[in-house]
C-alpha cells in the first residue's frame, strides 16, 4: 500500500495503472455464481453479466480497462459500455480473466475507516449514475448508457486511493470534515500532491478507455450537454449524500437546481420535484 504522497501525477499513474484492482464482495460472489451457471448450462450472456456487475464501479472499470488494453493491441476502438466490453471479450474468456478477484473488504480489513470511506463513495457513485441516466433519458440522449457509466466511474480515482492509500485518504477526509469551507481539490493536492480529477483523467488515458467515456468525465468540457449531465448528477449526489436537509445540501442545491432546469429545459420547481422523485 502507498503510505506517503508520490512526487507527481505520472508517479501516481504508474503506481496505480497496473494494480490488481479489487472489487466489491458482492461482485466476487456474483461472478462465482454466474460462472457456475455457465459451466452447468452454457446459457450465460453479456447482458446478464453486465446487469449483475454494473452496480460496482470498481468491477466496471476493471473490465473496461482490461478490454481496452486488448483493443489497443488490435488497433480497434474499445467498446463504450460494460455490456459491449463483455461481448467483445466473450463469455468464456471473461470468466477466465476474472475468476480470481480480490475482495476490497478483505484488503481493507485492517483499515475500517478506509472501508467506511470507500463504501460511502460507492453509494455516491451509484446515486450519481441513477441521476445521470434519468437526466439523459429526459434529454433523449442516445448515449444514455455511456452517460450513466461515466457518472458511476467519476469517483473511481477516489475509490482506488481508498484501496491503495487508505491512510492518506483518511487524512484527506479528516481535514475536509474539520473544515467544510475547504475545497476538496486543494486538500487533495496538499495531502497527495495531485487532485483526484487530474489523476482520473490521466489513468483513463493510460488505460486507453473509450474517448466518449473520457470526455464525459472531463471537467474541461463542462459546456457540452453530456458532460454537464454527468457533472451535475455527480454534484447533486455529493451535495445530498448526507441527506436533503443537510447544511451542505441546503447551501448548494439551489444552484444545482437552476443548472438542472436549464439542462433539461424545465422549470426550477419541476427540477426540484424530479430529483426528489428519483431519490425516493
Amino acid at each position: 500500500m502507498i503510505d506517503h504522497p508520490l512526487p507527481h501525477l505520472e508517479a501516481w499513474s504508474q503506481a496505480l495503472r497496473d494494480v490488481d484492482m479489487p472489487v466489491l464482495p458482492t461482485s466476487v460472489l456474483r461472478v462465482q455464481e454466474l460462472q457456475a451457471i455457465e459451466e452447468r448450462t452454457g446459457a450465460m450472456d453479456a447482458h446478464t453479466l453486465a446487469q449483475a456487475l454494473g452496480h460496482d464501479p470498481l468491477m466496471t472499470l476493471k473490465v473496461l480497462a482490461h478490454v481496452s488494453r486488448y483493443c489497443t493491441r488490435l488497433s480497434i476502438e474499445p467498446p463504450e459500455t460494460l455490456t459491449g466490453a463483455i461481448v467483445m471479450q466473450g463469455i468464456g474468456p471473461f470468466f477466465t480473466a476474472f475468476c480470481h478477484l480480490r475482495d476490497v473488504d478483505e484488503q481493507l480489513r485492517d483499515h475500517p475507516d478506509a472501508m467506511i470511506g470507500l463504501h460511502r463513495v460507492v453509494r455516491r457513485c451509484r446515486r450519481a449514475a441513477h441521476f445521470a441516466v434519468h437526466f439523459a433519458m429526459h434529454r433523449q440522449d442516445e448515449d444514455a448508457t455511456v452517460v450513466q457509466e461515466a457518472a458511476m466511474l467519476h469517483g473511481f480515482a477516489e475509490l482506488l486511493l481508498w484501496c491503495e492509500a487508505p491512510q492518506l485518504m483518511c487524512a484527506v477526509a479528516q481535514e475536509l470534515a474539520a473544515d467544510h469551507t475547504l475545497r476538496s481539490a486543494d486538500v487533495q493536492r496538499a495531502r497527495l500532491g495531485v487532485s483526484l480529477a487530474e489523476l482520473s483523467q490521466h489513468l483513463m488515458r493510460a488505460w486507453q478507455l473509450p474517448d466518449l467515456l473520457i470526455r464525459c468525465t472531463d471537467e474541461r468540457h463542462a459546456d457540452h450537454p453530456q458532460v454537464r449531465n454527468v457533472l451535475l448528477a455527480v454534484r447533486i449526489a455529493r451535495h445530498t449524500q448526507y441527506g436533503w436537509d443537510a447544511p451542505n445540501a441546503q447551501a448548494a442545491l439551489p444552484d444545482d437546481l437552476h443548472e438542472l432546469a436549464s439542462l433539461l429545459n424545465i422549470s426550477y420547481e419541476s427540477a426540484a420535484r424530479k430529483i426528489h422523485d428519483m431519490d425516493h
